[in-house]
């Protein structure tokens, strides 16, 4: 059971002035895993390619694949799998032979080699993603692109959501006029829009706290937002919420998930069914919204 004082809700990532690492996915093996797999050969569906960890003191061919994994000795009951940005850790208890620890690796060849090529797929759209600050620079503001627009003119307010539906009707165009001369630097026009969006943030997730407090008959006492690597929010016991700023980058479906979600917490201090059953009950299709948060690849900054 986590500590009643803090629930850490487990997505990742992401983001504050470095693009967030994509989350671990962590996979506990049981000995279910270990019975032999009937059906297609493994090396008949896969195309030749290598999975290399920078720390890798192991490796294993898992039909065509080359993976090449950071092995670890610590105090646990069994032999557990995370991959992570850099690839397949595996942790083993000190008495478990390496012979078994090869035989763990071999019955979770599908798994393993599923997971490695989604990190890198999503690796790989996080840089192709990644912003250049410049005049007309785009970024996601609740679910659609604004496009960054120089405008000395606000330098008093730092910067101006514009939204125009004129070009193609029923699609906004936004514009974010940010106070800044042309002359401006990659880095100041990174920081003042992300002063912006802070700035947007605290608004919005008040509104939308001060929303389904009352619908879960709790209450919430303090919000700090935070540049969080892993986390989207936490929630502690005496009411305070922390969420990352950068949830504003989703559209508002997605944040109000991340918020029930921290609000059910001040209810239910765990992840159990219960507590599944309290999001529900203000965010029905939550289980779609978790996953495209978990999916959802955020520009780099």
């Amino acid at each position: 059971m986590q500590s009643p004082l803090q629930l850490l809700l487990d997505l990742f990532d992401e983001p504050k002035a470095k693009s967030a690492p994509p989350p671990e996915v962590r996979q506990v093996l049981t000995e279910e895993d270990l019975r032999p797999v009937r059906g297609e050969p493994f090396d008949s569906v896969l195309a030749p390619q290598a999975f290399r960890h920078p720390d890798a003191n192991r490796e294993a061919l898992l039909g065509k694949v080359l993976v090449a994994y950071e092995f670890r000795r610590a105090r646990r009951k069994n032999i557990g799998f995370v991959v992570g940005p850099e690839g397949l850790v595996v942790t083993a208890p000190r008495w478990v032979p390496l012979g078994e620890v090869d035989q763990a690796v071999r019955a979770k060849s599908r798994w393993i080699v599923s997971k490695l090529e989604a990190a890198r797929e999503r690796k790989a759209r996080l840089e192709a993603a990644r912003i250049e600050w410049q005049d007309g620079a785009t970024f996601p503001y609740l679910g659609e692109p604004a496009i960054v627009v120089l405008d000395p003119r606000y330098s008093d307010v730092g910067g101006v959501l514009h939204t125009d539906t004129s070009t193609l009707p029923g699609v906004a165009r936004q514009t974010l006029h940010v106070g800044l001369p042309h002359t401006a630097t990659g880095a100041q026009i990174r920081d003042a829009v992300q002063a912006w969006l802070m700035r947007q943030a605290r608004t919005l997730f008040t509104q939308r706290l001060d929303h389904y407090a009352p619908q879960l008959g709790v209450r919430w006492r303090k919000l700090t937002l935070t540049s969080a690597g892993t986390l989207w929010g936490t929630a502690h016991s005496d009411g305070a919420i922390r969420l990352n700023w950068r949830l504003v980058h989703f559209r508002l479906p997605v944040i109000d998930y991340v918020v029930a979600h921290e609000l059910s917490h001040l209810r239910v201090m765990d992840h159990s069914p219960r507590f599944w059953e309290t999001v529900r009950t203000v965010v029905p299709n939550y289980p779609e919204l978790r996953a495209h948060l978990k999916d959802e690849a955020l520009p780099g900054w």
